[in-house]
């Protein structure tokens, strides 16, 4: 019989009889006590397959029997679980051998979404980042195959717009005061310590540096930072983990920049809070740098990240700065990059070697996010990471808000000229009424430097008791975000024009209307690009003759047309021009465009131009950015009528500049036709979450959102530290 029952007065001996006549690779099936001592049923390893054949068996003819034995039973039913167990095993082997490799996989995959999808989860980022960054790829990049670097291009700016850096070396060694490191046991603080002392003493000498340690819980610690302090030619001292850095004012008089080594900390340390709260305690401001291992395991670093701050906030303190550590240790960079943009903290440096000062350089957004996805890219795939796990999922929705909102208002300040100008109005709104006039006139310079505008007609918006702004604009035709109101400039078109072209330095001008002939003949001598739109009314001389625009085209064939959004929607502007004379005898050239539906040729509008002879065809460009900007009153009503229902404070004057000057930015987002814009449309409409019918003005609303969102978020803050104090 294949499976042997054995007995005896303790385990020891019945698993001697085991070994005895079975062998050392016998199979342990049941054990139990008994009134005599133990009782072990076993079987010899080689026994293993007859038996289950003999199961298959006896399962094949007869229905379950149960036995009379209940150990007996248990060794049946642990044969059956073992049986499938092996059955189990044996289908992932032929399942694996099957399923392509990885890379392959990606490379089948059709999906971009997917493709980048995998790419991130095979690398080490979380599921939670993964999916924010994916939500905004445009559709552009959707429909490309597995052969285009573009989605790749793409997934790398939005990673490396999100990680925060340092700007330069220079802004950090400069900026005297008092630096604590601050991290678990092991993570290189001491050595880190010592190469940002080198650095400093690189750029300012020996004199001005001091080194201090907490650290009196590991043997040798002070010995090792002294050791680095008198290679440096730098004091060192000795500071209790309990006693406060005013206790060394006295011994650091002279020092302006002060690195602290403190003691190694596991994050589930109680005496973390301890810590900070210590070195906090003074009347000496410390500035705290977290230090991160990318040796670590995600959810370790990510837990880390969060306790410490949770340290920091208890003290009165912010953490937002780290340098990470180990980075030659590291197999993947991506989880620790992971976790630092999605907690919005800032890398200093990233180290990667033990010599001081030279395995430490300032850390490079593009080399860092290039590392993480090219360390493993043709690697197995790892376990997927879903952080945080220590947040419930309504806090990490927050959180990625907030983080999806902190990006879109950072990449608009690069993007837009005027943008922080228009987020400091948007602040100025908020001040008692008799402040904001003034906080006004402060922030709008005389002219705001501006190679071209979009002049606005000098009546009331229909139905409305306020004009439209002027929209600067730069050499690309992209809107300025700070309009200009037109109460605030000369009056008469010649003043205007002059007052703009010699202060701000404005060179092409967008006529709403045709000025005087005195006017074009200035426009015309200083060799300004200019172009007027006109009625169908309008008289021109075309080979001697006198013709109204209108009959002057009646039998034009319109051969060239170009893409253009009108009113929020996607149009095609047809044209053709003609070489004519103005009253004065001016050569010009006579616009005639149609905007036309590009699926059913619908004719939508009809506009008519003059613009001066000598600048050609080339002029349509500026025709295009003027078609365009008539969108920008409604949106400029819409953004109004939410100041109004918000009950907004802001001072008329004010209302109109941010309701102008958002409507500027989304306009400018709705044209744009680059990549850049595309993704920002994406970010900015994914804060909405539902689709609209029409693009512009959900932005409109998204971006009114984004400003509302900003003031909340400022306001807890500013309620949180009152509470605290």
């Amino acid at each position: 019989m294949s499976v042997r029952r054995f007995t005896g007065a303790n385990s020891r001996d019945v698993m001697r009889q085991v070994r005895e006549t079975l062998g050392d690779d016998a199979l342990i099936l049941a054990n139990r006590r008994t009134d005599d001592g133990v009782e072990i049923m076993a079987m010899a390893d080689e026994a293993v397959e007859p038996v289950e054949a003999a199961l298959e068996v006896t399962a094949s003819k007869v229905e379950p029997v149960t036995s009379t034995d209940p150990l007996q039973a248990m060794s049946e039913r642990l044969l059956r679980e073992m049986q499938d167990m092996r059955a189990l095993l044996t289908n992932q082997q032929v399942t694996s051998q099957q399923a392509p490799r990885p890379a392959e996989s990606v490379q089948q995959a059709s999906d971009t979404r997917a493709r980048l999808s995998q790419l991130l989860t095979r690398v080490g980022f979380s599921a939670e980042l993964g999916d924010e960054v994916l939500a905004g790829l445009p559709a552009s990049l959707k429909a490309l195959g597995p052969e285009s670097e573009q989605p790749l291009d793409w997934l790398r700016q939005q990673l490396t717009s999100r990680l925060h850096v340092l700007n330069d070396e220079a802004s950090f060694f400069d900026q005297t005061g008092i630096v604590a490191l601050v991290g678990p046991t092991g993570i290189g603080k001491t050595t880190t310590t010592a190469k940002l002392a080198a650095r400093f003493v690189m750029r300012h000498g020996t004199r001005p540096v001091a080194l201090v340690t907490t650290d009196s819980f590991r043997i040798g610690a002070h010995e090792q930072l002294r050791i680095y302090a008198r290679l440096l030619d730098t004091p060192m001292y000795a500071l209790d983990a309990e006693q406060p850095v005013d206790d060394l004012l006295g011994r650091l008089h002279g020092k302006q920049w002060v690195m602290i080594d403190t003691v190694g900390m596991s994050q589930r340390d109680q005496r973390v809070i301890d810590q900070i709260a210590h070195l906090q305690g003074g009347s000496s401001t410390v500035r705290l740098v977290l230090l991160l291992n990318a040796a670590s395991q995600p959810e370790t670093l990510e837990e880390v990240v969060l306790r410490y701050r949770q340290a920091a906030r208890a003290a009165g303190a912010e953490l937002d700065d780290c340098i990470i550590t180990k980075q030659d240790e590291a197999g993947r960079l991506a989880p620790v990059l992971d976790i630092v943009i999605r907690h919005g903290m800032r890398v200093l440096f990233s180290s990667h070697g033990q010599q001081v000062p030279e395995d430490m350089s300032v850390a490079l957004p593009d080399a860092l996010i290039n590392q993480a996805l090219e360390s493993q890219a043709k690697a197995a795939p790892q376990p997927g990471f879903t952080a945080p796990v220590s947040m419930p999922r309504w806090s990490r929705d927050v959180l990625g808000q907030g983080r999806r909102l902190s990006l879109l208002l950072t990449r608009l300040r690069q993007r837009l000229a005027g943008f922080t100008t228009l987020e400091a109005m948007w602040d100025v709104g908020a001040l008692p009424s008799e402040l904001q006039s003034a906080q006004l006139t402060r922030l709008l310079p005389h002219a705001l430097p501006a190679p071209g505008v979009v002049w606005a007609a000098r009546r009331n918006e229909r139905g409305c008791d306020w004009s439209m702004p002027d929209i600067s604009m730069d050499e690309w035709g992209a809107w300025h975000a700070v309009p200009m109101l037109q109460h605030r400039q000369p009056a008469g078109w010649q003043a205007r024009l002059e007052t703009r072209t010699e202060t701000a330095g404005a060179t092409a001008h967008l006529l709403p209307v045709l000025p005087p002939a005195e006017t074009v003949q200035w426009l015309n001598e200083q060799q300004l690009t200019w172009v007027s739109l006109v009625t169908s009314a309008q008289r021109v001389y075309f080979h001697g003759e006198r013709y109204a625009l209108r009959g002057l085209f009646e039998e034009s064939t319109l051969s060239h047309h170009v893409s253009v959004r009108f009113r929020g929607q996607s149009m095609q502007l047809w044209t053709a021009y003609a070489e004519v004379q103005n009253e004065a005898g001016s050569v010009l050239l006579a616009w005639y465009g149609e905007v036309r539906d590009p699926e059913s040729a619908k004719v939508v509008a009809r506009r008519y131009w003059l613009t001066p002879a000598h600048l050609g065809a080339d002029v349509l460009f500026q025709l295009v950015i003027q078609l365009q900007s008539e969108g920008l009153a409604a949106l400029t009503k819409r953004a109004l009528q939410q100041f109004k229902d918000a009950d907004s404070g802001a001072d008329p004057e004010v209302r109109l500049l941010l309701a102008s000057g958002v409507a500027s930015v989304v306009g400018h987002l709705d044209n744009a036709g680059d990549d850049e814009a595309s993704s920002l449309r994406s970010d900015l409409l994914s804060l909405l979450g539902a689709r609209r019918k029409r693009r512009d003005t959900a932005m409109l609303d998204a971006l009114m959102y984004a400003f509302m969102a900003r003031d909340a978020i400022r306001q807890l803050g500013s309620v949180s530290r009152e509470v605290s104090v």
